[in-house]
């Protein structure tokens, strides 16, 4: 008797596995977001930075981005049946590596250069102090 190994699921499973998306590729997610007895979807969209264990039923992926100064990073299950769809928006072209692990490095410092120039500016500048009337009279 031959055995049946069907697994019922409401993820495409075969359309996940033809996603071409790779470390440096900027993509948005969409996930379901279960509030209560409501349920929306909540889009978040980044800069990829590693994705393991390829086509794998465990495949994740980690995706960064930049909210107002402080990065944020989450890893999604390629295969969660709570993602509603995943869009690539940019390809990238100048990353070599497969796991960009240092770009979050790379950011905290280009960071502190800028705020090194700003002081440097803000120094510079001499003050302008309003004129005294009453010493004057």
């Amino acid at each position: 008797m031959p055995s049946l190994n069907l697994i019922i699921s409401p993820v495409d499973i075969e359309a996940r596995k033809k996603l071409d998306f790779r470390a440096g590729d900027t993509v948005r997610v969409t996930q379901k977001v279960k509030e209560g007895d409501k349920t929306r979807l909540q889009a978040f969209e980044g800069l990829v930075l590693a994705r393991k264990h390829g086509g794998e039923p465990g495949a994740t992926f980690m995706v960064r981005k930049v909210i107002s100064g402080v990065g944020v990073e989450r890893i999604f299950p390629l295969y969660s049946p709570e993602i509603d769809k995943i869009e690539v928006r940019s390809r990238a072209s100048k990353f070599r590596r497969a796991k960009l692990y240092y770009i979050r490095d790379r950011v905290a410092k280009e960071i502190r250069r800028k705020m090194k120039s700003i002081r440097a500016e803000a120094k510079a500048q001499p003050k302008i102090e309003a004129p005294n009337t009453e010493t004057a009279a």
